[in-house]
């Protein structure tokens, strides 16, 4: 039990080491980018943590097989390159009963992957779509930055807005200028102490102005007309946005498996693959972690990143061909995913002895012929 405590938790530490650290830059720089939209107008301020937020496990689900990987064979090749190992060889550990302890960890990490995988992740993506489109069609109101010029949605005015209320409802010192158009060949340019956003139930919105001017005039005529007004209203939207398609990655479990098309099916097998490559991971990194004190503890770490590279370059290009309709949907990932099964028991049986005897007679036995 101590034995199996200690190996649990080196493993589970390294893991957790190697999943925050990767969480932390991804998130990072999904950060800098959304910020980047937020702070052009694109999105709405609140909305940046919120979208950071939903994204996620959708990021969590991915880093996971790799940290779950990379964990044990960080954590075991210091174990080796230490002689730790060798000591738990001849007090009676075998190699075998180290898998079966890795095996056990990685059924709770595969399990937690499925739960990601299956029903938080499409879950976050189905809200993550809805937020963008609901800040879509509030973009006349919500986008708006002070003391920056901004174009409207419909693209026929630029607006500047020196200050806003806390909500957004109120803005003052507005600044508006619209360009000539076929229908109206004056250039004209508004500005205003007060005003705001309205929106109607379809989804159209206008900028209502108080007690403000225009100025309006031909651009290559020196004459031009000032009007003063108590209110003035100027179209910035002229429909609500189309409704978003919904992506197969948003969609419940329970509804993507009754879709037939090789499309749905193609996403099934990923959201399976994702749970299942955890534990053929942590299977293969044990035997990859044996290292001698010279080689260090990260002797292996390059042949174990090129060995996960590989099957997952495998399983995206298998994803493709079954979304392509190429590889028929009942085949899906399982033929890689026994692949690696298969080269994770090889590569554990080389250092059995009963093994190496079975070879060695095998060798015999064709001498003889």
């Amino acid at each position: 039990m101590i034995v199996f405590r200690y190996l649990i938790g080196e493993v589970f530490k390294s893991q957790l080491a190697v999943f925050l650290i990767l969480i932390t830059i991804i998130i990072s720089q999904r950060f800098v980018r959304v910020l980047a939209d937020a702070s052009d107008g694109e999105l709405p301020g609140q909305l940046v943590l919120t979208l950071i937020s939903l994204k996620l496990p959708q990021l969590a689900v991915l880093i996971l097989p790799l940290a779950a990987f990379l964990g044990v064979l960080i954590a075991y090749s210091r174990i080796y390159a230490e002689s730790e190992m060798t000591i738990l060889h001849a007090t009676g550990i075998s190699e075998w009963y180290v898998t079966r302890i890795t095996l056990a960890l990685s059924l709770a990490l595969g399990l937690t992957a499925a739960g990601l995988m299956m029903y938080l992740s499409p879950w976050a993506s189905q809200q993550e779509m809805e937020l963008l489109a609901k800040a879509d069609a509030d973009s006349g109101l919500s986008t708006l930055v002070p003391g920056r010029f901004q174009e409207t949605a419909n693209g026929k005015a630029v607006v500047f807005v020196q200050d806003m209320n806390r909500d957004g409802s109120q803005l003052s010192k507005v600044f508006l200028a619209q360009a000539a158009t076929e229908q109206d060949a004056m250039t004209s340019v508004v500005y205003a102490q007060t005003g705001k956003v309205a929106e109607d139930d379809k989804g159209a919105q206008r900028l209502e102005l108080s007690q403000g001017r225009r100025y309006g005039g031909p651009v290559d005529e020196p004459s031009y007309t000032v009007v003063e007004f108590e209110r003035y209203a100027i179209q910035i939207k002229e429909q609500a946005p189309e409704q978003v398609r919904q992506k197969l990655s948003s969609l419940p479990t329970d509804e993507l498996v009754k879709l037939q098309t090789s499309e749905a099916a193609a996403e099934w097998h990923w959201r399976l693959a994702i749970p299942v490559s955890i534990p053929i991971l942590m299977l293969l990194a044990v035997p990859l972690s044996r290292v001698n004190p010279r080689q260090g503890k990260f002797g292996k770490l390059l042949p174990g990143l090129g060995l996960f590279l590989l099957y997952y370059v495998l399983l995206i290009i298998c994803r493709n061909l079954v979304e392509g309709g190429k590889m028929p949907a009942w085949l899906g990932m399982w033929w890689i995913h026994g692949l690696a099964l298969g080269v994770g028991l090889l590569m554990l049986l080389q250092n059995r002895a009963s093994y190496n005897k079975f070879r060695a007679r095998l060798a015999g036995r064709k001498e003889a012929v």
